[in-house]
């Protein structure tokens, strides 16, 4: 007969091992990132601000319905410590590991598949009530099969591609010893929804809660109108593909490139926690789009890096460079719907309305855009200050959401003169103010002697 272990004795031993093994500056390291995180909160707590004060109004309407972020860490942390000691990368070689993470991702398209298969079943009106039963209880038992196989393969694929982002963050310096401070630790769930609420006289975030992912857009669209109606703001409830808490939280996809930027993008504003450009992150609209925008930018780059390295020809095609224009006499067709051209453009001219005072106009002109957008494809719910404010962060591209707005555009400067990822980061790390950012980026250009 064979002895079970039990669980917490297991994750104790895990305890046990992993402290034996992680050299004491990696503690110290975690330690210092546990500091500032709690001195951030209590900043926040002794110095109550406008937002703050929406921000606790808003909670109000959302807290019945409000993700349960300490619960959930909870459960990674203990799920990380119990599997903490696999280390892949020194028993499996690199085939070993793409083995791994290819068994798990095709789990993964199969639930998908059959979840997709019974949705249908349920909508089919061709099938008899027998018929769908009898069907929907097949799907059922492959699914938890599956479900279990999944349960099985997610942390050790989890394990692996923590473990290959660490070793392409060691090739660009951006570790301490070798490893990176804090460890990439990442948990595969369902990410909750995130509310944004931004003021109608202006484009700005003002208040984010992350709600709970069950809910359903019933629910999010009654959320929106309550809190829009009761403050006289802009509401949106908005997807998340993951989530900067530690470990960091990160929606289940069967696509790997994807991925590996996600936990990339979502490590690195954990690191930058560690310095000023972390600590700003609330600070201002302009700090909020530089740590967004480098972390987009950065984490694509980490992300091809990685799949560089363990997995060539999973490596996307570099995007084609811009084609000059052509000399042809013929009458040219009209250019097709371009959507980041059209929503700068939207971007832009809201911006003057309400520069302009003119909220309602500008209310109205966004409404009649989304008509736009939704009868080229692009099936925007709602366009509003709050998407604006959401999205316009994200400027690692030109256009889009951020219309004119320089700080993306200083952002990627630096981005195209700096040599490596690792040196992009470096330079932003102690970047507290736009005025800082715009400080380093001309002692760059003077560096390389580059125009502006």
């Amino acid at each position: 007969m064979t002895h079970q272990v039990p669980a917490f004795q297991r994750a104790w031993s895990g305890v046990r091992r992993l402290a034996q093994r992680v050299p004491w500056w990696i503690w110290f390291g975690v330690g210092i990132l546990t500091g500032l995180l709690a001195l951030r909160a209590y900043k926040t707590w002794r110095s109550p601000s406008a937002q703050a004060a929406l921000q606790a109004r808003v909670h109000t309407f959302t807290q019945p319905v409000e993700f349960n972020h300490t619960a959930w860490q909870l459960q990674a942390l203990w799920l990380k410590v119990y599997y903490g000691t696999l280390d892949p990368e020194r028993y499996l070689t690199i085939p070993g590991q793409r083995e791994q993470v290819d068994a798990y991702l095709h789990v993964v398209a199969e639930i998908q598949r059959l979840e997709d298969q019974m949705r249908q079943v349920y909508g089919d009106p061709n099938l008899s009530p027998a018929a769908r039963e009898a069907r929907l209880a097949e799907l059922q038992a492959q699914l938890d099969t599956l479900y279990a196989r999944r349960e099985r393969l997610a942390p050790l694929a989890e394990e692996i591609i923590q473990a290959q982002i660490s070793v392409v963050l060691a090739d660009q310096g951006l570790t301490l010893g070798g490893q990176p401070i804090p460890p990439v630790l990442y948990h595969v769930s369902p990410v909750p929804w995130g509310l944004v609420v931004s003021p109608r006289e202006v484009i700005r975030r003002d208040a984010f809660v992350t709600l709970d992912p069950s809910l359903p857009v019933s629910e999010h669209i009654r959320l929106e109108d309550d809190i829009a109606h009761a403050l006289n703001v802009s509401t949106l409830v908005v997807p998340v593909g993951g989530v900067g808490t530690y470990p960091t939280m990160v929606m289940e996809t069967t696509s790997l490139p994807w991925l590996v930027e996600t936990v990339a993008h979502e490590w690195l504003h954990n690191f930058f926690d560690l310095f000023p450009l972390g600590w700003s992150y609330n600070d201002s609209p302009e700090m909020r789009t530089i740590n967004e925008t480098a972390a987009s930018l950065a984490g694509r780059a980490i992300g091809r890096l990685v799949l560089a390295r363990f997995y060539p020809d999973r490596l996307p095609p570099p995007p084609p460079p811009p084609q000059p224009p052509t000399q042809d006499a013929t009458t040219p067709e009209p250019p097709a719907f371009d959507f980041n051209r059209e929503m700068r453009k939207t971007r832009v001219r809201v911006d003057q309305l309400l520069a302009e005072g003119k909220v309602e106009e500008a209310e109205a002109y966004m409404e009649a855009r989304r008509r736009v957008f939704w009868q080229h494809g692009y099936h925007i719910r709602k366009l509003n200050q709050a998407y604006f404010a959401f999205y316009g962060a994200y400027a690692d591209a030109p256009g889009g959401a951020a219309g004119d707005d320089p700080v993306g555009a200083a952002v990627r400067e630096l981005w195209a003169l700096s040599p490596s990822p690792g040196a992009f980061v470096r330079t932003l790390l102690w970047v507290d103010s736009f005025e800082d950012l715009l400080q380093r980026l001309e002692a760059l250009r003077q560096a390389q002697g580059a125009q502006p």
